[in-house]
């Protein structure tokens, strides 16, 4: 189990993201990281570098076709960051960020109440 850890680099919601996407797959080509995020190339790059300065981002140039291709991945050290930090935010948010059962609206009560 990864132990809890809050992660400022990762933190910022553009990386958050950034590295909520690169988590699940080995690598993304920077095109489809940039359409989803809606940022331009400079502000991925910015955080793209970010990331790359702290161990948890590689950059890799691909040359094929007209036009060479970059792909980012998460680093090894870059996944347990994350998943740290993910499990860091589910205990700070504790109960409140859990699933609720019956319809929406329905007051809860307290314990023993």
């Amino acid at each position: 189990m990864t132990e809890p850890a809050f992660d400022e680099v990762i933190h910022a919601p553009n990386r958050l993201q950034i590295c909520g996407m690169l988590a699940v797959v080995d690598a993304m080509e920077f095109a489809v990281l940039r359409e989803s995020l809606e940022v331009s190339d400079s502000v991925l790059s910015k955080h793209v570098k970010v990331l790359q300065a702290a161990g948890y981002a590689t950059v890799t140039k691909v040359r094929g076709g007209s036009y060479p291709r970059t792909w980012v991945a998460l680093t090894p050290e870059g996944r347990r960051a994350f998943a740290g930090h993910v499990a860091e935010l589910r205990r700070i948010v504790g109960p409140a960020g859990e699933d609720r059962t019956g319809p929406p609206g329905t007051p809860r009560t307290a314990p023993g109440g």
